[in-house]
């Protein structure tokens, strides 16, 4: 070829464009998950960041860590020795932040980003993480399938990709009624191994507060594990690449996915061939943040620590908090709690949520309309979604209010079968995807990101699936969820596929010629 020739200068420009898509995703270094160095603390620098909103004029006159006690709590734990609470709080708070407040930062800087269309946020993890099977290899496996959808988002969408975990310290889940009656026995409702056991037996079920320490210790290791991966070489791109290969190749022959991996991988060579050097931290090295629902407030609140750089309090047991839908009422005790911390800050809502309402949630949690602060986590079904969101969108937009929109496809799409397993199904999710994407492109909005309950390990919780095919039949074969069905590692990679074209479709980008 010669560099005239049309054709060569067509495969050029192509390589260049693939090239670019993929140094958007690395480009940033590793700052979050970083051990620490020193004298065991990270050096937080001003930075010139967008920074977490202070009490309104029309808010509460003081907040405090405490000022949720003040309130109504939903979902409630009922310890019986408040002794033993009050000794495990003063532990808690006498011990070091799982996360630190410029690591907070980081996210909040992106998260901005993203809010004004230029950045793609990627969540997911187990519904809720055990004792019992917590492990280095657990970790591992969804720390991995992150990381390779995240690579596939970022190739397909041409934006960087924010990735945070529902990990180390994703415990406590709220229960639609406080007891579980089998064969007419009544006990206390599993609440998640931060508060009590899973076992159907009075000592089991009874809520312990030691457990917080125990769910904070081990979110401490499962931190240590993923600032080693993060950092260690484990997240080389390289090596995503060769993972997502082995899934294309479980696909049909002629498949989108393997399409889409070719080209992928082209640009990765392509890459090497000018010179670029792809075993550069920018190529080895990840940010990845934690997040999980601010649910538990006694652990929270002494888990939040005053930072020393700039004044603000953060919630140091997580990068990100979420308040759910059972818990988002605006007089009650989690969103007067969440009020005042620094964190970046999500919240759920499904076709329940007025426009009214999440106007007033919006202005509790973010009242000085600040980027990045605030993220709405929509979850809904698909055709209620398409039915409720563009109303709550023209709402948001008519007010000039700044959120991230997010899709959680799963919660509104779970079911039992007619022998009594929870499941959810694929093509379901899909379809609320499908519908998430439609209603911002007739609006004119920004899809900006999925919030996934999945694992890294090959379960059999969620049916469907073009390369798992998961069938009602399969599910007793490796359901192991403590809680709800999550999809498994090649179920999320499918989805990852799907929404990275998609994703390019919203950007108004060039569809990729498979």
């Amino acid at each position: 070829f010669s560099l005239g020739d049309p054709e060569t200068r067509k495969i050029t420009a192509t390589m260049a464009r693939l090239t670019n898509a993929l140094l958007l995703g690395c480009c940033c270094g590793a700052a979050a998950l970083v051990a620490p160095r020193g004298h065991g603390r990270v050096r937080l620098a001003p930075r010139m960041v967008a920074q977490p909103p202070v009490r309104s004029a029309s808010a509460p006159s003081v907040w405090a860590p405490n000022s949720w006690t003040e309130k109504e709590v939903k979902q409630p734990p009922k310890y019986p020795d408040e002794g033993a609470v009050q000794d495990t709080i003063d532990e808690l708070k006498g011990s070091a932040p799982l996360v630190f407040a410029g690591e907070v930062r980081d996210l909040h800087e992106a998260l901005a980003k993203a809010t004004a269309g230029n950045g793609f946020l990627l969540m997911g993890g187990d519904c809720a993480e055990s004792f019992n099977e917590f492990s280095v290899d657990h970790v591992r496996d969804t720390f991995r399938v992150i990381l390779q959808q995240a690579l596939i988002l970022t190739f397909g969408g041409s934006m960087p990709v924010i990735k945070v975990g529902r990990m180390a310290g994703q415990f406590a889940k709220p229960r639609s009624e406080p007891d579980e009656v089998r064969d007419g026995v009544a006990l206390p409702s599993y609440r998640g191994d931060n508060i009590n056991g899973e076992d159907f037996t009075p000592e089991s079920r009874i809520h312990d507060p030691r457990r917080m320490l125990r769910a904070y210790h081990q979110s401490a290791q499962t931190l240590n594990i993923l600032r080693a991966f993060a950092t260690g070489g484990y997240a080389d791109m390289s090596r995503l690449h060769a993972w997502n290969l082995d899934f294309v190749e479980k696909s049909e022959q002629g498949s989108q996915y393997r399409a889409l991996g070719r080209q992928i991988d082209e640009s990765l060579r392509f890459m090497k061939a000018i010179g670029v050097d792809t075993t550069g931290p920018q190529f080895r090295q990840t940010n990845f943040y934690t997040a999980h629902e601010c649910l538990l407030l006694p652990y929270e609140e002494a888990l939040t620590r005053q930072d020393s750089t700039t004044g603000k309090w953060y919630d140091c047991s997580a990068h990100m908090l979420w308040v759910g839908e059972r818990t988002r009422q605006l007089d009650c005790a989690h969103v007067e709690f969440t009020r005042g911390i620094g964190n970046p800050l999500g919240v759920k809502i499904s076709d329940k949520c007025t426009e009214d309402e999440l106007l007033s949630i919006i202005d509790a949690l973010n009242p000085q309309n600040i980027p990045g602060r605030l993220t709405i986590i929509v979850r809904m079904g698909a055709e209620k979604l398409r039915e409720n969101l563009p109303a709550l969108i023209r709402a948001v937009q008519r007010e000039g209010k700044q959120v991230l929109w997010i899709s959680d496809p799963v919660h509104g799409n779970t079911f039992k079968t007619e022998s009594g397993i929870k499941t959810r199904s694929f093509e379901r999710i899909r379809a609320e995807l499908r519908a998430f994407f439609d209603v911002h492109a007739e609006m004119g909005t920004h899809p900006g990101g999925v919030h996934l309950e999945m694992t890294g390990e090959d379960v059999t919780e969620c049916i469907g699936g073009v390369v798992s095919n998961i069938s009602e039949e399969d599910l007793t074969k490796r359901y192991h969820t403590y809680c709800d069905p999550r999809l498994n590692g090649a179920q999320a990679l499918e989805l990852a596929f799907l929404l990275a074209a998609r994703l390019r479709e919203s950007q108004g980008l060039p569809s990729l010629e498979f």
